[in-house]
C-alpha cells in the first residue's frame, strides 16, 4: 500500500459522503421495515395504541408531557400520522442516499424516527433504535453545509470534530458491549461458556445457529475469547493515527468480522448493518481507493479544502460537538461504573437530554439467558381441539427451520421473546393480542403469519397461552426436527370470545 507523503493530511471528504449515504440506507431499511407493522403495533386499533399512550402521558404530566415526549404525534395522534412519518422517512432516506441537503435531511430523519420511537413504547425501544437516533444526531454535525454532498467531484473536507464524534460512538458501542459482559459478573462470560447457550436462547436464531450450537464446546469457548478480543481491543484501532493506514484497515476488518458472525447466527434487524456503517467511517479516502483498487480521486477532482475563515457556524459546530462528546463520555463512564452512582450534576445533565434518546450506553447480552421459554398461542372452536397460531420468525413448530430475516426487524416476534421471560410484565400487550385473535383482527394477524391463520373462515371461540421450554435438537436425538420442546404449563385459562 502506498504510504502518505510527508506532511500530507489525510482526506475524508469522500469517506464522509459514502458514510452519509450508507447511513441513509440504514434509515431506509428501518422505516421500510416498520411501515407494514406500525398500525398493527401502535395504531388506533393496535396492541399498544400510540394515541392512548399520549393521552395517559398528558393526563399524568400536563403541559410538561411535550417535553417528556418530544414527538410530532402530538400534532395529530392517528394512524394517518404514523404512516405519514414512515413514508416521509422513506422519502428522506432516499434523499440522504443521493446526498441531498444532508444537514436538513438528517435532522428531519432524526425527528421522524424519534417521533415514532417515543410513541412506539415496548415495540420501538431496542438498542439499535436508540443507536440509529444517536448516529443520526451525529450525522447532522458531520454533514457538509451544502445542498448536496457529492461522492466524487467537489467533495469538501469535513471537520475533525464531526469525524471524531462518529468514531467515538463506534468505540463506545463496541467497547461497552465487551466491558459490560465482564462487569456484570455473569459466570457464563467469565467461564467462557456463554456461547454454549447463546445460539439456542437468543431471540430469533438462524438455521446456522443450530450448527454452531452443536459444535464442540472448545469452539464456543475459543469464540468467546475472540469476541472479547474484538470488543475490548480492536475498537482502539479507531483512534490510531491515519498514517497507520494498514493497521486501521486491519482493525476495520477485525471489527466487521464479528458483525458477519452475528449476522450468520442470529437476526438483529438493522443493528449489524448500522454497526458496520459506523466502522466504515474510519476509512479515509486513500484507504477506500486502495480497497477498491482505483485512483484515490475516484476519477474526480481532489477534495475541496475547508475554508480558513471560521464563521459563527464553525463555532456552533464546535460547541455542539463538545456537548455531544461530553454526554457520550458520561454515558460510557456510567455503564462502566454501574451500579456505583454518578455525580448529581451528571445525572441532571443526562436526564435533561434523555427524552431525545440520542445519547445512550450500550451492552447487549450483558447477562446470558441459559434457557429458552417460548409462549405458544392456541385457538379452539370447541374448547377441546386446539390449533397453534404460527409466527413468521420466532420459534414455533419444532420441524420448521429457523430462518434469516435481517435487516428486517419483526418487532412482535422479538417482543415475544421478552414476554416469555417475564409474561406478567408484558401482559399489557399480550392480553390485547389474544383478544384481537378472538376477533380474527386482520391487523393482529398481519403481525403473525396471516397466510397460516388456523381459523380463516370464523374466529375461534377460545384462545389460550401456553409456556414451553425449547432447546435445539442434537445429532444424538436422531430427529429431523430443529427444536425439541417441553410443556411447562398454561399461562392463561382459555379466554372466551365475547
Amino acid at each position: 500500500m502506498a504510504a502518505m507523503l510527508p506532511g500530507a493530511r489525510p482526506a475524508f471528504a469522500r469517506s464522509r459522503a459514502l458514510f452519509l449515504r450508507l447511513l441513509g440506507l440504514v434509515y431506509l431499511v428501518a422505516f421500510a421495515s416498520l411501515t407494514p407493522q406500525v398500525i398493527g403495533l401502535i395504531g388506533d386499533q393496535g396492541l399498544l395504541p400510540a394515541s392512548g399512550y399520549l393521552e395517559r402521558v398528558y393526563d399524568l404530566f400536563g403541559a410538561d408531557a411535550y417535553r417528556q415526549l418530544p414527538t410530532l404525534l402530538w400534532l395529530w395522534p392517528s394512524d394517518g400520522m404514523l404512516l405519514t412519518l414512515c413514508w416521509v422517512g422513506i422519502a428522506l432516506s432516499v434523499a440522504a442516499m443521493a446526498g441531498l441537503a444532508p444537514i436538513s435531511v438528517f435532522a428531519l430523519l432524526w425527528l421522524c424516527y424519534l417521533s415514532l420511537t417515543l410513541a412506539g413504547q415496548d415495540f420501538l425501544s431496542f438498542q439499535w433504535d436508540i443507536l440509529l437516533l444517536e448516529a443520526g444526531a451525529l450525522a447532522v454535525l458531520y454533514s457538509p453545509p451544502a445542498w448536496r454532498a457529492p461522492l466524487r467531484n467537489g467533495a469538501s473536507e469535513p471537520s475533525a470534530a464531526g469525524r471524531w464524534l462518529i468514531w467515538g460512538l463506534a468505540f463506545k458501542l463496541t467497547f461497552l458491549s465487551g466491558a459490560t459482559k465482564l462487569l456484570s459478573g455473569d459466570p457464563t462470560w467469565w467461564g467462557l461458556t456463554a456461547l454454549d447457550y447463546h445460539y439456542e436462547t437468543q431471540p430469533i436464531p438462524s438455521w446456522v445457529s443450530w450448527y454452531a450450537h452443536n459444535l464442540p464446546e472448545f469452539v464456543g469457548h475459543a469464540s468467546v475469547i475472540k469476541m472479547f478480543a474484538v470488543e475490548l481491543v480492536a475498537p482502539f484501532a479507531l483512534f490510531l493515527p491515519v498514517r497507520f493506514r494498514r493497521a486501521r484497515i486491519v482493525g476495520f476488518g477485525v471489527l466487521c468480522s464479528l458483525q458477519v458472525a452475528i449476522v450468520l447466527t442470529g437476526n438483529y434487524g438493522f443493528f449489524n448493518l448500522l454497526t458496520v456503517v459506523l466502522y466504515a467511517s474510519m476509512l479515509d479516502d486513500d484507504a477506500l481507493a486502495l480497497r477498491w483498487r482505483v485512483p484515490a480521486s475516484f476519477g474526480g477532482v481532489p477534495p475541496v479544502p475547508r475554508p480558513r475563515r471560521r464563521g459563527a457556524g464553525h463555532w456552533v459546530l464546535i460547541a455542539a460537538a463538545a456537548g455531544m462528546a461530553l454526554l457520550s463520555t458520561l454515558t460510557l463512564v456510567r455503564e462502566i461504573r454501574r451500579p456505583a452512582p454518578m455525580p448529581a450534576w451528571s445525572n441532571t445533565l443526562l436526564g435533561a437530554v434523555a427524552p431525545f434518546r440520542s445519547v445512550s450506553g450500550y451492552g447487549l447480552f450483558r447477562s446470558m439467558t441459559t434457557e429458552r421459554p417460548e409462549i405458544v398461542i392456541e385457538g379452539s372452536a370447541d374448547g377441546t381441539t386446539w390449533r397453534e397460531y404460527p409466527f413468521r420468525w420466532k420459534a414455533g413448530d419444532p420441524a420448521r427451520a429457523p430462518g434469516f430475516v435481517q435487516p428486517h426487524m419483526p418487532r412482535l416476534d422479538w417482543q415475544m421473546w421478552f414476554a416469555a421471560l417475564d409474561p406478567q410484565r408484558q401482559a399489557h400487550w399480550l392480553l390485547p393480542l389474544a383478544q384481537r385473535l378472538l376477533e380474527n383482527d386482520p391487523l393482529a394477524l398481519g403481525l403473525l403469519d396471516p397466510a397460516a391463520n388456523p381459523f380463516p373462515d370464523e374466529p375461534p371461540r377460545y384462545v389460550r397461552l401456553l409456556l414451553y421450554r425449547y432447546r435445539f435438537t442434537t445429532p444424538a436425538d436422531a430427529s429431523d426436527d430443529w427444536w425439541a420442546r417441553e410443556l411447562l404449563g398454561p399461562l392463561t385459562e382459555p379466554m372466551p370470545r365475547p
